[in-house]
């Protein structure tokens, strides 16, 4: 079967993915357009880990208001491209990752932005306690180890159960996006505003 510019056209429409991955998945696939989509949905799991550490000077600004006025949020999320930043699912991601961001409160966009002191400070939290409930000292380090990764679930973006579907992290969610758009997208900051918050 011929592939057609027309069908190559249509699968980039609807994937945002690059034209010579789209033509390749149709050529796979013998030009059956759903199959391509799954075709290149399982292939971009694979993809996204590469796309990671590319750099992206693109993207858009993302708000979101909670309905009694009383919360707001500004989100800065960046890909590759401006073709991507302008698809229907980027903004979508936006939109999600602004809610989540009101819903949950997070303080810093992944585990490496937690100062030092900050973590410091909780691990000492967690290590008295351990103490105080009469564990043994030499397995003190390993329960604040492990407290430090609820922590990190706790308070970083990128780590937080995604509200709309806990089973995954915010992380996660992104992965999947850069897996079927085909580039890199990482969240540049964001700021939530709450009535009478400091």
């Amino acid at each position: 079967m011929e592939i057609t510019a027309a069908l190559v056209k249509e699968l980039r429409e609807k994937t945002g993915l690059g034209m010579m991955d789209c033509k390749k998945a149709l050529v796979e696939t013998q030009g059956d357009l759903e199959k391509a989509v799954e075709y290149l949905r399982k292939k971009g799991a694979l993809k996204a880990a590469k796309r990671e550490g590319r750099a992206t000077m693109e993207g858009r600004i993302g708000s979101y208001i909670h309905m009694t006025g009383k919360i707001g949020v500004l989100i800065e999320l960046n890909c590759e491209s401006d073709f991507v930043a302008k698809t229907d699912q980027f903004s979508e991601l936006v939109k999600d990752l602004c809610m989540h961001v009101a819903a949950s409160s997070p303080k810093w966009v992944s585990s490496e932005d937690v100062p030092p002191e900050v973590l410091d400070k909780e691990k000492e939290i967690y290590m008295d306690q351990a103490r105080q409930s009469g564990k043994p000292d030499k397995i003190l380090e390993k329960i604040a180890e492990g407290k430090i990764k609820k922590f990190y679930s706790e308070v970083c973006f990128l780590e937080q159960p995604f509200v709309k579907d806990p089973d995954k992290s915010v992380g996660d969610l992104i992965k999947e996006k850069i897996a079927h758009l085909g580039e890199n997208i990482t969240v540049g900051r964001f700021v939530r505003y709450q009535l009478g918050g400091n």
